[in-house]
């Protein structure tokens, strides 16, 4: 295997199952797309049953063959997540792989159907809860990873606002988002100390670098008037963006806890490897508090000892 890690060193994935959350475009399209290359049964977990199927038509064109389901989740709900757990569990004896991959970056203020700030909810309160219903099918299962996407926002200088989770009193579109992409490290290794005993799942993290993407859209306009003219030299596309949750996913190599990103300029684009995170991701405390917190938030329990 080279340094350079591609698409084509995923191993062969025939027999495994793998629920991919926001596969429709950008970073979980080719995600769902290499797995499903690769032999995996992918499920394209997508808010819009109807772009799923177009989605899964694209991947087919590329991969005939490919088997493929469409699965409604809509992370801005629990009642939908809930729903989808179900009919996962329904459906599929077992899932070797959960990616959290759907994401929403920079919005106006709003919040979900269930009153948490947008970013918040959907980046990291909707997947906290998906894995948490759906982890005693991966439990079982030698090789089962959760696999969540990160960022290199998550660097947020003011950490987790438990004060002011929900940004009630102030909103910074900017803060929150980084916020939400801390819990998604925090949550991965609060998960791997809980699952490390039981020796089967693993839970990993990754980070796209810049990668040209919708999530841009919620950008403010200056930022997007001049993106096309430094995208080239600071970012690149969702098949290189991907990369780092495909290797997290699949290189046999993997340890659980670890947390992946591109080797270039300041992680900013280029192959994967293994990166660091901030100091803060690393905080004990703060990841049981915010395990405690999102339990109490979802009502959904890990099958888990504390």
């Amino acid at each position: 295997m080279s340094d350079k890690w591609t698409e084509l060193d995923v191993p062969q994935q025939r027999g495994r199952v793998a629920v991919v959350t926001g596969a429709n475009t950008g970073l979980g399209f080719e995600t769902a797309r290499v797995l499903a290359e690769h032999g995996a049964s992918v499920v394209l977990a997508v808010r819009d049953v109807e772009k799923g199927k177009q989605a899964a038509d694209r991947i087919v064109a590329q991969a005939p063959g490919a088997d493929l389901a469409i699965q409604r989740l809509d992370l801005t709900s629990l009642d939908s997540v809930r729903a989808a757990a179900a009919e996962l569990r329904s459906s599929y004896p077992k899932i070797d792989l959960l990616i959290n991959n759907a994401g929403i970056m920079t919005p106006p203020k709003r919040t979900t159907r269930d009153g948490f700030e947008l970013q918040f909810g959907v980046n990291h309160l909707g997947h906290f809860a998906l894995a948490g219903l759906l982890l005693d099918l991966m439990l079982p299962v030698p090789g089962s990873r959760v696999v969540t996407v990160s960022s290199m926002a998550h660097r947020v200088r003011a950490g987790i606002r438990f004060d002011d989770l929900q940004s009630e009193r102030s909103y910074d579109r900017v803060a929150a988002y980084g916020q939400s992409k801390l819990a998604n490290l925090l949550f991965t290794y609060e998960l791997q100390r809980r699952v490390a005993p039981l020796g089967g799942t693993i839970a990993v993290a990754a980070h796209p670098g810049v990668a040209a993407t919708e999530l841009v859209r919620n950008l403010p306009g200056p930022v997007r008037l001049v993106l096309p003219a430094v995208m080239p030299l600071f970012t690149q596309g969702p098949a290189m963006g991907a990369l780092p949750t495909l290797r997290a996913a699949t290189d046999p190599a993997v340890l659980g806890g670890q947390y992946y990103g591109p080797d270039g300029w300041r992680e900013n684009r280029g192959h994967p490897r293994v990166v660091a995170s901030s100091k803060q991701s690393h905080d004990e405390a703060v990841q049981r508090r915010l395990w405690a917190v999102s339990e109490q938030l979802t009502g959904v329990r890990f099958p888990l000892e504390d």
